[in-house]
């Protein structure tokens, strides 16, 4: 019998469950204290987490975006919480419409060419911005600078988990839409 696109979601979060998300007392990268963690890397470079996110993601993507910007035509983020998400949404894509996908480095390249933004990104296209946990959104919009300050136009944001710290509000604050496969209330039922 097939899974379902709630059957694959359900899966994902199981995974991000036993392998990412951790409960306790913990200092995060902005220097708040919280009860949640979410260490999204191990869960995104797993092989079925990996699956699992490319083909719910681009079921959202597909569905819920591109549905109100059919003129998307890349997808990344910051290196490197974005960059497996990004990808494996990609890969999805290309059955359907294939995407661009793009990374963003924390600072541009001292050589070569001085790119700050590497992959299949073009000034002038519009693009989803793409992160794995947003807290305050603090890497999201510095992501969400560097795509506009490039030429690109950024008309979502994709994120694989939203503590719903108020990181929502302040991209959305910037005219970007967020999109979150799950949020602390769906995972946990709470706020």
């Amino acid at each position: 019998m097939a899974l379902t696109m709630d059957d694959k979601k359900n899966e994902l979060l199981q995974i991000l469950l036993k392998k990412s998300i951790k409960t306790g007392h913990f200092i995060l990268a902005s220097g708040k204290e919280s009860d949640l963690y979410c260490d999204c890397r191990v869960t995104t470079l797993d092989a079925r987490g990996a699956n699992l996110i490319g083909e719910v993601g681009w079921e959202l993507v597909k569905n819920e975006i591109m549905s109100r910007f059919p003129e998307v035509k890349a997808i990344g983020g910051m290196t490197m919480g974005a960059d497996p998400i990004s990808l494996a949404i990609g890969m999805y894509s290309a059955a359907d419409k294939p995407l661009g996908i793009f990374t963003v480095r924390k600072e541009p390249k001292d050589h070569g060419r001085g790119k700050r933004i590497e992959g299949n990104f073009n000034a002038g296209e519009q693009v989803i911005v793409v992160d794995d946990v947003i807290t305050t959104g603090g890497s999201t919009i510095k992501a969400i600078d560097a795509i506009e300050a490039e030429g690109g136009k950024v008309v979502a944001a994709l994120v694989l988990v939203d503590r719903e710290e108020g990181g929502r509000e302040a991209i959305e604050g910037r005219g970007v839409p967020v999109y979150a496969l799950y949020t602390r209330r769906s995972i946990f039922g709470d706020k």
